[in-house]
């Protein structure tokens, strides 16, 4: 069988992956910029060829917007929009699509590529072949979010979001850490080390965090209990314990924004504590540690932005940077937790 392997690693495959992870960050942004918005809806249909092209006449532009005047957000947050305002929220999820589109031929294109020439090495074959997956995934899985609120809801299903932007989240880090791997080739052996470990855990943290910031996005649990450290005056929300489990996990304001929290002062002291711990180490090499303290200030830097982003009531400006925060968090992790597995 003809090897993929021309070599053990391959700058040109390192940095194309780059790209594509700088493209993912993109979609999260203008992601993030549609849903403040309120632009998630504006098309209600999944049209995954046919759709890259906007409304080319009033017509068309007409037609769009008779199919968002049937759905619940129109009648009940929009009722008498005009078509220009009909337009502009339009246009947001419109860029958002394309964004997608694009994304996935500059993967497929230059995999497809590298593969003929055999510059991608074996060793990250099949991951690759399942980033391609998960990234195909990842756009039914936005039509699956918004056609949550076609029908009964104003907004979509935040546990929907919470899929998706859980879904983009974890393509940036594959993609980081394999375009690692080609640019570095494959790792010495080394000796066991516990840093690995808690490595993953903090990893593991930061991406529940992610997931949990996605339910209070999707709730717009940004809006409520806007004091700090306190909710209200209160440890805990007067109706945490309202409704069902499932309520409470996803659907409850003042639950998910406590969720949030509570997760944020864990992670920053488990970040801090992790970055302390790699600039004493002995074991860890000066990037490690240079990549610990990174990590664990970036980690602190984005809990005073939550705490203000939240206190002033998530303007969209605001609360965009603050998940761009979150991306530059998870890709230092991510590459913390890469290097000290070839210490």
């Amino acid at each position: 069988m003809t090897s993929f392997l021309r070599s053990d690693r391959s700058k040109p495959v390192a940095i194309w992956l780059l790209v594509v992870a700088v493209m993912v960050l993109a979609m999260v942004i203008v992601g993030g910029a549609t849903r403040l918005t309120d632009s998630g809806l504006s098309i209600t249909q999944w049209k995954p060829v046919t759709g890259a092209l906007p409304p080319l006449s009033d017509a068309d532009w007409q037609r769009e917007f008779a199919l968002y005047k049937q759905i619940p957000q129109y009648a009940q947050l929009n009722a008498g929009m005009t078509l220009g305002a009909f337009q502009a929220i339009y246009w947001w999820e419109w860029s958002h699509r394309l964004l997608g589109r694009v994304l996935g031929l500059v993967f497929f294109i230059p995999f497809v590529w590298f593969a003929i020439r055999r510059q991608l090495p074996r060793r990250l074959f099949v991951r690759l072949g399942g980033i391609f997956i998960l990234g195909g995934l990842q756009g039914a899985v936005g039509w699956w979010m918004v056609s949550s609120g076609l029908s009964e809801r104003v907004s979509v299903a935040p546990e929907r979001l919470m899929v998706h932007l859980g879904l983009a989240f974890a393509l940036l880090g594959l993609l980081l850490w394999t375009a690692f791997d080609a640019w570095s080739g494959a790792a010495r052996q080394t000796l066991p080390s516990p840093w690995g470990r808690r490595a993953s855990i903090l990893i593991g943290l930061i991406y529940l965090q992610i997931l949990l910031g996605a339910l209070v996005a999707g709730n717009d649990a940004g809006l409520v209990y806007n004091d700090w450290p306190l909710m209200n005056g209160a440890l805990v929300p007067d109706d945490y314990g309202g409704g069902s489990l499932w309520a409470i996990l996803a659907h409850h304001q003042g639950a998910v924004q406590l969720h949030h929290r509570l997760v944020a002062y864990l992670l920053t002291i488990v970040a801090v504590g992790l970055g302390v711990a790699a600039w004493r180490s002995s074991y860890l090499a000066r990037e490690s540690k240079l990549l610990g303290v990174a990590v664990a200030g970036a980690v602190v830097v984005q809990a005073l932005f939550g705490i203000a982003t939240l206190m002033m009531r998530a303007p969209v400006g605001m609360s965009i940077v603050h998940q761009l925060m979150a991306a530059l968090v998870l890709s230092l992790a991510v590459a913390f937790g890469w290097r000290v597995r070839r210490v």
